[in-house]
């Protein structure tokens, strides 16, 4: 699953300096949420993520069937860790 996500993205959003470190489906709550993990080589700001997220929706819009019949779509960061 994430070398389907990562190939249809990843180009899209290099620019950004991000790029799909993973993609799975997980039950939380009784719902199916479809996860897409980004990551970079730098700390990801709330902007860059919210610009990626833009990115993704609609290219993931195209290629609905790859949600499969998912309840949500949620797209975050890896977590780097404390900065010191």
């Amino acid at each position: 699953m994430k070398e389907q996500v990562a190939e249809l993205v990843n180009e899209s959003i290099k620019e950004l300096g991000v790029f799909v470190d993973d993609a799975y489906i997980a039950n939380e709550e009784g719902k199916k949420i479809f996860n897409i993990v980004l990551d970079s080589e730098e700390i990801i700001d709330l902007n860059k993520i919210t610009d990626a997220s833009r990115i993704i929706n609609k290219i993931m819009d195209k290629n609905a069937k790859l949600l499969d019949d998912a309840d949500e779509l949620d797209i975050f960061s890896k977590e780097k860790g404390d900065i010191e």
